[in-house]
């Protein structure tokens, strides 16, 4: 396991997940990071669904973003032939994978994929007198999907193998799942700040991010411009469902979400 130290932030740090190769989306966060003096900090999937993979991987490149490996870094660093997500095979997500990843193989050159596959699988720092380890889905599987609504084992297991590999830590940020959530558990926090590539699934355009400040943390909605994201989509091929996505504000597929999380069915 790869562990990177940041030291000690005693400024606000702007954590974000999944850029999906959304690189309006990309720029809106890291601007909202420069205007409020926050260290920006990505729990990864740099490139995903979205149409601009080769300029979201310059933008956070350019940046003084910090990032943790996500599984699409690893994948593609690595010459897999998938995203390595952890969908269901055959699952609609799984099949739908398949077109973005493949235009993203070919797009991502050997000078961006040796730098995915430098970044660290775990980011330390400490904030207001407690220490956080940074994460994308989880130790024992880097594509593990936990939700708000997971059952407090599942977290308990994943921070055991967590502290076995770097020691103690008071709060867990990561990423993976896709839509943002603060769990109180045991030990501390679990804060997953959601993505910025993709809506949260809940009908609106807006993407997420959170802010962690002085040990408070809060979610912010991002407002970016969509319709170029969409466009980028439209002009790789990419219009599958995730194009519209970005405009609904809900996912093309519910196969993934636990049932708490899915729509509601309508009865009428």
């Amino acid at each position: 396991m790869r562990h990177k130290d940041l030291g000690v932030l005693t400024g606000p740090v702007l954590i974000f997940g999944g850029p999906y190769s959304n690189v309006q989306a990309t720029r809106a966060v890291l601007a909202k990071a420069e205007a409020r003096g926050a260290v920006p900090l990505c729990t990864g999937d740099v490139v995903a669904y979205c149409g601009a993979p080769v300029q979201t991987v310059a933008a956070i490149r350019a940046s003084a973003c910090a990032i943790v490996a996500g599984n699409c870094e690893r994948q593609l660093a690595a010459g897999a032939p998938d995203c390595g997500c952890g969908f269901d095979a055959g699952s609609a997500c799984d099949l739908l994978s398949v077109g973005w990843f493949r235009f993203a193989d070919a797009a991502i050159g050997a000078d961006d994929r040796a730098w995915m596959g430098a970044l660290p699988d775990v980011l330390t720092f400490s904030q207001a007198e407690a220490r956080y380890a940074v994460i994308h889905g989880g130790v024992s599987d880097v594509a593990r999907f936990l939700w708000s609504v997971s059952p407090d084992t599942e977290f308990e297991a994943e921070w055991d193998l967590l502290e076995a590999a770097i020691g103690p830590v008071d709060h867990v940020v990561a990423g993976h799942s896709g839509i943002p959530f603060v769990r109180e558990l045991r030990r501390g926090r679990w804060i997953n700040a959601g993505v910025i590539g993709m809506p949260a699934h809940d009908g609106r355009m807006a993407t997420r991010f959170a802010i962690l400040e002085k040990g408070a943390v809060t979610v912010h909605d991002l407002d970016y411009d969509a319709q170029g994201a969409v466009a980028d989509m439209q002009a790789a091929g990419l219009t599958q469902g995730y194009d519209r996505a970005l405009l609904t504000g809900y996912w093309p597929s519910e196969e993934v979400l636990p049932l708490d999380l899915r729509r509601p069915v309508d009865s009428g």
